[in-house]
Parts: C-alpha cells; sequence; structure tokens
C-alpha cells in the first residue's frame, strides 16, 4: 500500500486501524513471551499507544503517570489514565475492567496505591521480574518501596523495541502517509519563502498545512534555519529575516496516526543563482545520503551505512521512527562498537550533514524502509535543482524540475 487516500472504502484495501492495533499488540505480547521477564511496567506515551492505542499528550513534557500500560505474560494490557472516562467511551477493544483512573505518580503515595491496583488487577508481584521502559533513581526508590519482592529490569530495548523494530504493513502505511503531509507542508513553506521574511513566518505556515491535514503534533520543534546560522548549524527557528542568496534548511515533521514523517531538504533564498562553493556543499550531502541508502538491504549493519556517508555527518547519520520519532536502530560513530544487523521492515531516516562557515551548510534527509532485496525510499519530495550538480541513480526527482522555475516564494 502506498500513496492511497487515507479514509476507510469499500473498494481499496488501505491502512486498517484495528488490524493494527491487533497486530502491534501481538508483536508485544510475543516479545514478552520470548523473554524472561513475568510482566511489563510502560510509562511511555507512544510504547502506552504501540500496546492498546491510547492517544495521548505528545508534548511539550513528559509528566509520569499520565498514561501507564501493565503487560503480563499471557494476560491482556491494563491502562492507566486520566482520561478513563473517554477512552471506556471510545476504546472497546478494551473492557472496563482493563481501562483504570490515573496513576497519579506525583504524590509520593501515588506510587503506593498503585501498587495495590496493579496487585488486585494481575496478581501478587512477590518473586516477579518486571520490565520498565522508562528509570530514573526516582521512579527506582518508589517502584522498590512499593514492591519490595519484585524485581526490575530493563524491559524497552529487551522487549518493547524486539516488538516495535519491524514494522507491521499499516504501521509502514502510516508512516508514508506521515511524509506525505510533510512534504504538503514542505511545499506550502517554500511557496512562501522569500527574502523579506522572517524564518518563523515560515515555520508557521509548514505548521498550519501540518495541522489542516491532521497531523496530531510535530516530529521535533521543527526547524527553519537560514543564512549563517546553517554553519555552524543553528537546529531551531528564529526571528531571522532571511535574504536573497540565502542558504535555508527546513527540517519539519507531520504526525499521523502517533507516527512520525521527517524531510529535510536545502533551498536557495530568491530565484538566483547559488554560488559554486554552495553547490559542492550540497553535492557532498547528497551524495553521501544516497551512498548510504544504496547498500541498505537486510544483512548490512548500521555501521555498513554510517561508513558510507562519512564524514558528512553531524553526530549521528539517522534514526529509526514509528510511534516514538526516534527510537532504533541508530546509525553513529558508536555504531561500528556494537553494529546492529538491518532486517526487512525496519524504518529510518538517514540526514548527512556538511557546512563551511562563509559559504553555508546543509543537511539533507530520506526515509527509509528495508524492504526485502534492498530499500524504499519513500521521501519523494525533489531538491533545489540549483544545487544539484549531478543527479545520482536513485534520485527519482531531479530533472523533473530542472527547466522550471524554482517554487521558493512563487505563493
Amino acid at each position: 500500500m502506498t500513496d492511497r487516500g487515507v479514509m476507510p472504502v469499500d473498494w481499496e484495501a488501505r491502512l486498517d486501524p484495528g488490524r493494527m492495533l491487533r497486530e502491534r499488540l501481538q508483536r508485544g505480547k510475543d516479545a514478552l513471551a520470548a523473554s524472561d521477564l513475568d510482566l511489563l511496567f510502560v510509562f511511555r506515551p507512544e510504547d502506552c499507544r504501540y500496546l492498546t492505542g491510547y492517544r495521548h499528550h505528545l508534548g511539550p513534557a513528559f509528566i509520569l503517570g499520565n498514561a501507564v500500560v501493565v503487560l503480563p505474560k499471557g494476560g491482556e494490557p491494563v491502562l492507566w489514565t486520566m482520561d478513563y472516562v473517554h477512552c471506556r467511551e471510545r476504546m472497546p477493544w478494551m473492557s472496563e475492567e482493563q481501562i483504570q483512573p490515573r496513576a497519579n505518580f506525583r504524590e509520593p503515595i501515588g506510587m503506593k496505591r498503585w501498587a495495590a491496583q496493579v496487585e488486585s488487577l494481575v496478581g501478587s508481584m512477590a518473586g516477579k521480574v518486571v520490565g520498565v521502559d522508562l528509570w530514573s533513581p526516582t521512579l527506582e526508590k518508589e517502584l522498590r518501596e512499593a514492591f519490595p519482592k519484585t524485581e526490575f529490569v530493563d524491559g524497552y530495548d529487551s522487549v518493547l523495541m524486539r516488538a516495535k523494530e519491524i514494522k507491521t504493513e499499516d504501521e509502514k502505511e502510516c508512516l508514508r502517509i506521515a511524509n506525505v503531509i510533510t512534504e504538503a507542508a514542505f511545499d506550502a513553506a517554500l511557496r512562501f519563502m522569500k527574502p523579506g521574511v522572517k524564518e518563523c513566518e515560515v515555520l508557521a505556515v509548514a505548521w498550519q498545512t501540518m495541522t489542516a491535514l491532521g497531523s496530531e503534533w510535530s516530529q521535533c520543534q521543527n526547524i527553519v534555519t537560514s543564512g549563517p546560522y546553517t554553519a555552524p548549524y543553528r537546529r531551531f527557528t528564529s526571528d531571522r529575516i532571511m535574504r536573497n542568496g540565502d542558504l535555508v534548511i527546513i527540517d519539519i515533521g507531520a504526525c499521523f496516526n502517533g507516527y512520525y514523517g521527517d524531510l529535510t531538504r536545502v533551498y536557495v533564498c530568491g530565484n538566483v543563482k547559488p554560488t559554486q562553493e554552495q553547490r559542492e556543499v550540497h553535492q557532498k550531502v547528497y551524495d553521501a545520503m544516497f551512498e548510504a541508502a544504496s547498500i541498505v538491504r537486510p544483512g548490512v549493519t548500521n555501521a555498513d551505512v554510517f561508513a558510507k556517508a562519512d564524514p558528512y555527518v553531524l553526530d549521528n547519520l539517522g534514526h529509526g521512527a514509528g510511534t516514538n520519532p526516534w527510537e532504533a536502530p541508530f546509525f553513529s560513530p558508536a555504531s561500528k562498537d556494537a553494529p546492529v544487523t538491518l532486517k526487512e521492515g525496519m524504518v529510518f531516516n538517514l540526514e548527512p550533514y556538511h557546512g563551511t562557515p562563509g559559504v553555508g551548510g546543509v543537511r539533507l534527509e530520506n526515509d527509509h524502509i528495508v524492504t526485502a532485496d534492498g530499500v524504499e525510499i519513500y521521501t519523494t519530495y525533489p531538491f533545489d535543482e540549483r544545487l544539484v550538480i549531478d543527479a545520482h541513480p536513485l534520485d527519482v526527482s531531479t530533472g523533473r524540475t530542472r527547466d522550471t522555475q524554482p517554487i521558493v516564494g512563487m505563493g
């Protein structure tokens, strides 16, 4: 499935949210069954959503206890949420007993009260091994006091990420739709962008477009950075007024049904030619991104992919995406010390960078799905062809807009 409508219809197979819920939960159950753990305590909102479908605040701050799921081995998940009345009304795939009032951890007594509820619903915790997806000294202290005879271990990397690292077909479709929304927002922002407007005005157009198309939130704070702020790279949006000939990095991402798009391109502000130095910087990054993608297939490691883009990397080359916009696999200088083998169904972004102060910086980003025999690059938005010197064979967009005026500032 790809490039289809988002509404359910009777004449075509499309995204099936019910199937996605069932398959995600089953993957979580299977990963838990394959482990030595007895239960999972899940505190991250995106992990709670993965297991139950519960949608909650995605930002700007994490509040422990706003969404909690307990998944016992061989059992069904139990959700604690402040929105329990809403959820009981609108989440019929879970019973009333599976949806409980919020575990209020803001006060110390909250953990003790929640512990009693857990044991009343899933049985005694004495002697059990519980995996936890989030950990802090305070949380550890409170958990050990509330469950003194329980052993707590990592449940995120060892269980949840083993479930989440391979995406189902419906998850892939959510990611593609999130990317389509992101590309529409990018296009609207480019058409608005021109000399004399502020970076934050360009971002406002992108944000409005994403929200109007159904985006739930944003992959990050979103970045529009221009001119001297592209090298060294400043990763946030400001009130700078853009000038003719500036390189402008736009890095944005919509969220559809809990899944994130992530797109970065660099365009020249105004209808002018870039300098040769700017074109050379762009070409290095452009080549690094596609050369890294060219070797992606099952059996290749994240270290192999990173090496193809090195040295045009800013801290890391990329990251996985799903209900968390930054999840495994990761691509960093450390990957060579503990390489991860890529598998069919993994999804990730590659985003190399290179910059020269006084010339400008370039960051580009595409989204990828590992297929049975290679890679699907599901980002299709074109590059600024004024900056492309030689088109790469994996680039399906360059050459289609070269004979037209750039869309920057066309309104």
